[in-house]
């Protein structure tokens, strides 16, 4: 009997909400799992602790991948711990809303910084040293194309990060290595719910064909998809996992 050696994956942003549904579902299907995170230690320890306990294999890795080397660390802790990296998740990213004249600086840089560069410097290390026939999966949001007030830079930010994708499929391909994002709607987590009363919340829901929030095991399982055998023929695409609400 030949032992297969278990993929791994680095997942960003991974200590809670989607990305700690995607690290727990990756793990149940048998890969080994880098839980990045930024600050929240704890949280992590939580996430790891979980996949351990179901009888995974998981690291917490602090990185701040908004910084110019938090991505590199990240890879580095990735390569000493398993030896190899097979499935990058681009899950990491920061919403800060407000009307375009009132948009700081800081909080256009903030954006930027983690949203695009974050993504850019993981997909450029992934090109650098992932092992050919992987995996690549970022993340944008359904609100890009919605053109709502107060999203404009965040919007924008993954904007640029489906256009990177589509680009970056076509260079890596000869690799076999697929280059795909996903692109949520509205999610039940801190993130979103944050600042939201309930008639905000109800409103939402009310636009969406299906009359609920997503929960962050719906996002899980379409990268758990995309991160799988069966997705081989799926490159350059991005999935709006939203219940149907554009």
């Amino acid at each position: 009997m030949t032992n297969i050696e278990p993929r791994v994956a680095i997942v960003t942003g991974a200590s809670k909400g989607i990305g700690a549904a995607i690290a727990q579902r990756l793990s149940a299907d048998g890969i080994s799992v880098v839980v990045n995170y930024a600050n929240s230690a704890a949280d992590a320890d939580r996430v790891v602790a979980a996949i351990k306990q179901a009888g995974g294999n998981a690291l917490a890795v602090k990185a701040d991948i908004g910084s110019r080397t938090g991505m590199t660390d990240l890879f580095d802790a990735a390569g000493a711990a398993f030896g190899k990296i097979d499935i990058l998740v681009n899950n990491a990213g920061i919403m800060q809303l407000s009307p375009l004249v009132e948009t700081s600086d800081e909080s256009f840089e903030n954006q930027i910084n983690t949203n695009l560069s974050g993504v850019f410097r993981g997909m450029r290390e992934a090109g650098r040293r992932m092992k050919d026939g992987g995996r690549i999966i970022n993340f944008s949001s359904s609100v890009v194309g919605l053109y709502q007030p107060a999203y404009a830079v965040y919007a924008a930010t993954k904007a640029a990060v489906e256009a990177m994708t589509h680009v970056f499929a076509k260079e890596m391909g000869t690799r076999g290595i697929t280059v795909n994002a996903v692109a949520p709607g509205p999610v039940e987590t801190d993130l979103f719910m944050k600042g939201k009363n309930e008639a905000v919340v109800n409103a939402i829901i009310a636009m969406n064909p299906l009359k609920r929030l997503g929960q962050p095991q719906d996002i899980a399982n379409v990268v758990a998809f995309l991160a799988g055998p069966d997705s081989g023929w799926v490159n350059g695409q991005v999935i709006r996992a939203n219940g149907g609400v554009i």
